[in-house]
């Protein structure tokens, strides 16, 4: 039995380190919430960012890493934030209220001006990308 070891290529990497949202994933997964990983912390994080993860768990992290104010609810300021990190501050603040508006007409199901995991769950089922994207590949 020999060490497999996970090689990453340039590509790969530069995925990673591109991500608009890597300092947010890494606090989300670390037991201190601050980013600061340990073996276990960072294991699991791979394991919900894998291909195989289900996608009820996969929707379960998209929207703790979404819910920036770690309120248990995704409101307008956290959909901004989003939307901007996404778009890396590309849409006009005009732009950026139209579609948090607009996700808050379709995805906020109980009409309470705010997305609970439920909607969030709820939106995720219909978009059939999500499980394509929200994946690291190793």
């Amino acid at each position: 039995m020999g060490n497999k070891q996970t090689i990453f290529t340039a590509q790969q990497l530069d995925a990673y380190q591109d991500n608009p949202f890597r300092q947010r994933i890494a606090e989300v997964f670390s037991e201190d919430g601050e980013g600061n990983m340990t073996l276990d912390d960072f294991l699991d994080m791979f394991s919900v960012l894998s291909e195989m993860a289900p996608r009820d768990l996969k929707a379960y992290y998209a929207f703790k890493i979404y819910d920036f104010n770690n309120d248990d609810f995704l409101c307008k300021s956290d959909l901004e934030k989003t939307l901007n990190k996404l778009t890396r501050n590309e849409l006009t603040e005009d732009e950026v209220r139209m579609v948090c508006e607009k996700v808050m007409d379709e995805a906020d199901l109980d009409n309470d001006g705010r997305l609970s995991l439920e909607d969030f769950q709820h939106m995720i089922v219909r978009a059939p990308d999500f499980l394509s994207t929200f994946h690291i590949r190793i």
